[in-house]
């Protein structure tokens, strides 16, 4: 194909205007890859610097130069935050005297959600560009001196297009859940056995027997002080779990909120003040009454658009019961029946979910290395590998609790 590539290392290198020009090809949308979003994780240093996490997006042209194709991309320096986990890939390389390190990912950062990968200008075809990366695949190689090229959470279609131009498929799983055009919670509820619709009522009642109450916050009702106090929830967690504070700064959840807000929303989890118990007199024409003040002690921020919510980022500064379900699971349930949004993946991994109605999905990257030796190799372990994904996507579908699932066995 007559066509050029070149890489950026900022999304600044590339207009707003030049970007809306491009969709993904299967016609789809992604918050993730919205230029506020990729920007968003330049400018406030989540990558670049010390991340290893180098932006080097790929753009491709044209004869006449004009922009056809964008692919968010990324010199990586370890493979964290990636959720595609190929550490023994890398010891591999390691042991026989070779570096792994750097390679390129086309994804997007800390995001392991099913979504575009590639724009497009309009009449390019996604099995066009997948040819055309496999023409130019050790060019890039060896322009940008990687080991190897990884293109994480692509959707099927290009997945396919992929495997077909010699990136070898890689597949994963998900849990996600799926409206079926309820009307309420309780058409969902009523979806499920009786054995687990009495086990998630006395989860959720559970919840306000410890005295927590969660509201939904959305857009631009999301203040400063809300988006502070969601982070420092964030940093808890992280430093309690992983022994840092987590990989996105708050910065980057500030600009969010002012360039993305109505792809946002946040659910925070309130408490009675045990101590202290302030009492906040409300002035009317009716008998004097009292309000209880609340205290914030978790959030959950979430973004979203009309075919997906989205549940990435959860904290909590108090350990309640039940607390990360609900925030997490139940409320983005009841918002997406509300909101008619089809879609709701919560986050990676938790075979926890099927029990609360989430369906195990097949996720898919793309592979290519350089060294023949290796690349053939991953491709043998892939094939391998695979069957053993799917059998284990069937064996979970089958613990699902839906009515349906159980008649039909």
């Amino acid at each position: 194909m007559n066509w050029e590539w070149t890489s950026i290392d900022s999304m600044a290198a590339i207009s707003k205007e030049s970007f809306s020009l491009l969709s993904d090809p299967t016609q789809s949308t992604s918050p993730f890859l919205q230029y506020a979003f990729l920007n968003a994780l330049e400018q406030s240093v989540c990558v670049g610097g010390n991340s290893g996490w180098k932006p080097n997006h790929i753009i491709i042209q044209n004869q006449q130069g004009q922009l056809i194709g964008f692919i968010p991309a990324y010199l990586k320096s370890h493979s964290y935050g990636e959720y595609v986990f190929d550490h023994s890939w890398a010891n591999a390389y390691q042991q026989h005297g070779l570096s792994y390190y750097p390679k390129l990912v086309m994804a997007v950062p800390f995001t392991p959600v099913t979504g575009p990968r590639i724009l497009l200008a309009a009449k390019i075809t996604i099995n066009q560009v997948a040819a055309y990366l496999s023409e130019i695949s050790e060019q890039l190689m060896t322009t940008l001196k990687v080991s190897s090229l990884h293109i994480l959470f692509t959707e099927k279609q290009a997945s396919e297009a992929l495997a077909v131009s010699q990136f070898h498929q890689r597949q994963s799983v998900q849990f996600n859940w799926h409206n079926n055009n309820y009307r309420h919670i309780d058409d969902f509820m009523a979806s499920l056995t009786a054995r687990r619709r009495r086990s998630i009522r006395k989860e959720r009642a559970g919840i306000a027997k410890q005295g927590v109450q969660l509201k939904r916050i959305i857009g631009n009702n999301i203040s400063q002080s809300n988006m502070q106090f969601f982070y420092t929830c964030y940093q808890q967690t992280y430093i309690k779990r992983s022994g840092h504070s987590g990989y996105l700064t708050e910065a980057f959840f500030y600009q969010l909120l002012v360039e993305m807000p109505e792809n946002l929303l946040l659910v925070v989890a309130e408490t009675s003040k045990s101590e202290n118990t302030k009492q906040i007199e409300v002035t009317s024409k009716s008998p004097e009454t009292h309000e209880i003040e609340k205290s914030p002690i978790a959030c959950a921020l979430f973004l979203y658009d009309k075919n997906g919510l989205y549940g990435r980022y959860w904290g909590s500064l108090a350990d309640v019961s039940g607390l990360h379900f609900e925030a997490c699971y139940y409320q983005g349930i009841e918002f997406c029946i509300e909101q008619n949004i089809m879609l709701f993946n919560p986050g990676t991994q938790g075979e926890h979910k099927i029990l609360r109605g989430f369906t195990p999905t097949i996720c898919y990257s793309n592979h290519k290395m350089y060294e023949e030796a290796f690349d053939l190799a991953v491709h043998d372990f892939l094939q391998r590998e695979t069957p053993q994904i799917i059998d284990y996507a069937e064996q979970s579908s089958s613990l699902l609790p839906y009515r349906q699932n159980i008649d039909a066995k």
